[in-house]
């Protein structure tokens, strides 16, 4: 199976694999891996060095679950020629559980394949995750990311029908979670993005984008109680509609486990149009900032920097089109804190990791972590409140070629948010 871009993180609905799935997800995988025997490093430079990499002591679940079977002294390769137009497949049904879902089921579908045979060329994947859950949401994706002959072009797709009721708590940050109401609604997302190679690790592009939301209502709403969504200008539809323009610089090799030296960055400017069918003209910024560096030096260790931002420029976004806690692409954001527990016109977010070894094989790992998240208040948009929570976690090894873990994290948060959290790869 290979999930070799962002959308490895099965985080719309974080999953918790084990037994059986295990082995069927690693069974799978052991001729659709791209190799990592070696790591591909660059210097702000940009000069290739290729550093071996001796996995032969590493550890990961498909060799314990070998070990289990009495079939620890097979030999394991992981390889995949590059043959252009082959298709590499995978599913497996998993189970898991987050804060804004409860319990839910769903299928990962992954397909893999190149478009060209050279040496450098990206290796393209789409995936589905269909998904249904314990509060009766309904979640069907599908994301792509193609690479066109030479790396030239980068074709990105987010779809996604989403029928999702889920609890609101207000604008700002001056909000109560005892307070907080269902909201119910449908969800139909069309992102499709284009970016052209300008230079090495630096991509410039073009996108459009609609979010359009029908059959809102809220649901045991307090008798007499205005909420913030019926001040704001709540309505049973809304549409989002427009163009955007994007820069991504991305300096990581590994996008499933990010190593030290790392960098990302991506900007996207946001302008949707009434003449394109959006409800009202209204623009935003978002800024996406990553770094990863070796701590302490000379260690396996690894400490990582997050900032997630978007800030209105324009106009007024609907309610529902408003960033809030976990509205990453990925749902990433706002560990200790359950989904849409904080939104409003303006987000700073600020996280940071430090991730470690605890075996000797690799197979077992930790990290601790901080964040902190501030909304603007819809009366003077202003950042006042900043909301701080830390947890820590373990990681599994899933896949020692692809430095693929299993994240199991728990994070606690003010005013008595906590929960666990689950990730098919880093969080970020």
């Amino acid at each position: 199976m290979i999930l070799h871009f962002k959308n490895l993180r099965i985080s719309r609905a974080p999953i918790l694999v084990c037994g059986l799935v295990l082995f069927f997800i690693m069974h799978s995988s052991q001729t659709a891996l791209a190799q990592f025997t070696k790591l591909e490093i660059r210097d702000t430079l940009h000069k290739k060095e290729n550093y071996p990499v001796s996995l032969a002591n590493q550890k990961d679940a498909y060799d314990i679950l070998l070990k289990l079977l009495n079939r620890g002294n097979q030999t394991r390769k992981d390889t995949l020629a590059k043959i252009p137009g082959k298709l590499y497949f995978s599913a497996v049904p998993a189970a898991g559980y987050t804060l804004i879902t409860g319990f839910a089921g769903l299928i990962a579908a992954n397909t893999a394949f190149y478009t060209s045979s050279e040496d450098n060329a990206n290796v393209s994947s789409i995936l589905t995750e269909p998904a249904y859950t314990q509060y009766k949401q309904i979640l069907l994706p599908i994301q792509a990311n193609i690479w066109t002959k030479g790396n030239k072009y980068n074709i990105q797709t987010d779809w996604s029908y989403k029928k999702f009721p889920q609890d609101t708590y207000g604008l700002g940050g001056r909000n109560n979670l005892s307070k907080g109401y269902p909201i119910d609604y449908s969800h139909l997302r069309f992102y499709q993005t284009v970016f052209k190679t300008v230079s090495n690790d630096f991509f410039a592009g073009v996108g459009y984008y609609v979010d359009h939301y029908w059959d809102i209502r809220e649901v045991d709403v307090p008798v007499g109680t205005v909420t913030d969504f019926q001040k704001y200008g709540l309505t049973k539809r809304s549409s989002s509609s427009g163009i955007t323009l994007n820069l991504l610089y991305d300096l990581r090799r590994n996008l499933i486990n990010p190593q030290p030296g790392g960098w990302y960055a991506n900007v996207v400017y946001r302008q949707n149009f009434q003449f394109m069918g959006s409800d009202t003209n209204w623009s935003s910024l978002l800024v996406d900032l990553r770094k990863y560096v070796q701590f302490p030096a000379g260690s396996k260790s690894i400490l990582g920097f997050w900032t997630y931002n978007v800030f209105t420029l324009q106009g007024t976004p609907p309610y529902l089109a408003l960033p809030f806690t976990g509205s990453d692409t990925y749902v990433n954001s706002g560990r200790g804190y359950i989904q849409g527990r904080f939104r409003g016109q303006n987000m700073a977010y600020l996280e940071t990791e430090y991730r470690f070894g605890i075996t000797r094989n690799g197979f077992l790992g930790g990290v601790v972590f901080a964040n902190v998240q501030s909304f603007s208040e819809p009366t003077d948009k202003k950042f006042e409140v900043f909301w701080p929570a830390c947890g820590g976690g373990l990681r599994f090894k899933l896949n020692k070629f692809s430095n693929t873990n299993v994240a199991i994290d728990y994070g606690f948060g003010v005013g008595g948010s906590q929960g666990v959290f689950v990730n098919l790869g880093e969080v970020f």
